[in-house]
């Protein structure tokens, strides 16, 4: 199982989306104070602005999908299928970013953090993964064809 480049792909985007639920994703600077903004909402100091419920839900689905990916790595098709729901999971995760950002805070001040690029990362690693279970059951199909 650990032996597969695909399963190291796996885990390296298991850990990357697992940390987007501690790193902050963006500061936003509004009328001279500061909110934060992390999986877990919007917040400025202790308060709570916005909850992060679904960010929070999107990241324990993506996790679990990834999580599923690695412990079925004897079904590769449905290894494949698995990691494209995941891809499209984080493609909406962006546009759950964008609407706790720009649509709830209009002309404000946004600073990004690098963990806003962790989806992006995520997507790649999980082609790339794709990619290389594509190519074992291609290897597989070819020797069976050889018997």
């Amino acid at each position: 199982m650990i032996q597969r480049i695909q399963t190291i792909f796996i885990v390296l985007s298991t850990v990357i989306i697992g940390l987007l639920f501690s790193l902050p994703i963006a500061e936003i600077s509004a009328a001279g104070e500061v909110y934060i903004f992390k999986a877990q909402g919007v917040t400025l100091g202790t308060e709570v602005i916005f909850d992060g419920l679904p960010i929070m839900i999107f990241l324990g689905i993506i996790l679990l999908l990834h999580i599923i990916a690695i412990l079925i790595y004897k079904k590769r098709i449905r290894q494949m299928r698995v990691l494209t729901y995941s891809i499209i999971l984080l493609l909406g995760l962006f546009g759950i970013f964008y609407y706790f950002t720009y649509a709830s805070f209009e002309n404000e001040t946004i600073a990004f953090k690098i963990s806003v690029a962790f989806p992006l990362v995520a997507i790649i690693l999980d082609y790339l993964a794709i990619r290389s279970i594509g190519k074992d059951e291609a290897l597989v199909r070819s020797l069976d064809r050889i018997r």
